[in-house]
């Protein structure tokens, strides 16, 4: 991935984030800024997540244990941004709603093989 993808990635993250801010309820509004620093906070613990237990316990898995590993994300980012406030449903609520738009926003990650 070169750095204009790794660029538009975030900036897409963040703007999902600011939608999610908007539509559930227990995840408070973020601004564009906040949302930027939010999207790299959560695509670092992601990553750490993913190197502690493996592929199939990160948020980038599927099915309940994706859910339930994102939305603990989502909540845990929480105390590395200052401007983003989660409750626990609304990281769980947050998590679902983030698996959905994601199916419909295609990743480069989505179709590779873990190596």
């Amino acid at each position: 991935m070169n750095i204009l993808g790794t660029i538009v990635r975030f900036v897409v993250s963040a703007l999902v984030l600011m939608f999610v801010g908007f539509l559930v309820p227990g995840f408070g509004h973020l601004s564009f800024g906040s949302a930027i620093v939010a999207a790299v906070v959560i695509a670092l613990l992601g990553w750490a997540m993913e190197a502690l237990f493996g592929r199939r316990i990160s948020p980038y898995g599927r099915g309940l244990v994706g859910f339930i590993s994102g939305a603990v994300v989502l909540y845990v980012a929480q105390l590395f941004v200052p401007a983003m406030h989660v409750t626990i449903l609304g990281a769980l609520l947050a998590s679902l709603v983030i698996g959905i738009i994601d199916l419909f926003i295609p990743t480069e990650m989505r179709g590779r093989t873990p190596t």
